[in-house]
């Protein structure tokens, strides 16, 4: 399997990794985490917590376009090192987006957004390109 693949496996996994630190913000609220209802739970968070919303949100929202770029490249059998950097570098910048959003750093976190979306749309390009 290509690192490519691997990459948006990996991908998949950060929709997990990005509820983490929303999961125990919901857990330190007074009642703890709301399983019956954990979305409207979700709607009472502020600081720290939001943003974690925000972000895991944001991640299931980056990932189609993602996929979708790793597919095109599997599909038309494109591979090369450039291919492999977009793709790293996507996943990269999506852990460091997480992070700056939870921990409220604005500009850096629009770069590392802005870094992965257009990562995104050169993967999908990349057939043209290569």
């Amino acid at each position: 399997m290509s690192i490519s693949l691997w990459c948006l496996f990996f991908a998949g996994l950060l929709h997990v990794i990005s509820k983490t630190p929303l999961a125990i913000a919901q857990a330190r609220m007074p009642k703890g985490y709301d399983n019956s209802n954990p979305r409207k739970q979700q709607d009472e968070l502020d600081g720290w917590g939001q943003r974690a919303l925000a972000a895991h949100q944001n991640q299931i929202e980056s990932f189609p376009l993602f996929a979708a770029g790793i597919l095109v490249v599997a599909a038309t059998g494109v591979e090369s090192t450039a291919i492999t950097y977009l793709s790293m570098s996507y996943i990269l910048a999506r852990v460091l987006y997480i992070y700056l959003y939870i921990k409220d750093i604005a500009t850096l976190r629009s770069i590392a957004w802005s870094v992965g979306f257009i990562n995104s749309l050169a993967l999908i390009c990349g057939p043209s390109w290569m």
